[in-house]
């Protein structure tokens, strides 16, 4: 972690597994280094509820994706929920910050003229997690 003085950036990067279950542990993180970015993945949140980030983390803007819009789309939603990436940044960094793509996946973003890049990579255990890699590494 560095901090935010001379014109550095804190960013922490954090594997949820859930909204509920990580936002605990990211609030006591906050206090504790107080980060201008956070990397978050696996927040299993469906398109609906997004919004929890900004309710949630109000020092914060938020720019990410639900894994769960196309399951959502099906129908009644069956099985555990999964995926998502999400980046939160302190809005005293919202005018110099632009969002370069996003996706359930991952998220680009550029603040000043650094580029931060949050991926969400399947483990070996997905049955297609060699597909996914190469969607993602090799998109253009």
């Amino acid at each position: 972690m560095m901090a935010t003085t001379n014109n550095e950036l804190s960013i922490m990067s954090f594997n949820m597994h859930g909204f509920m279950q990580g936002c605990p542990v990211l609030d006591d993180m906050i206090v504790k280094y107080d980060p201008d970015v956070l990397l978050l993945q696996e927040h299993w949140l469906t398109p609906a509820n997004l919004s929890k980030f900004d309710d949630h983390f109000v020092e914060y803007f938020s720019v990410g994706c639900s894994a769960m819009s196309s399951r959502v789309e099906c129908g009644m939603l069956l099985g555990r929920p999964f995926g998502g990436v999400m980046t939160s940044i302190k809005k005293s960094l919202r005018k110099n910050t632009e969002t370069v793509y996003c996706s359930d996946r991952y998220v680009i973003v550029r603040i000043a003229d650094c580029l931060f890049v949050n991926v969400y990579l399947p483990c070996v255990g997905t049955n297609d997690h060699t597909q996914i890699c190469e969607d993602i590494f090799f998109r253009y």
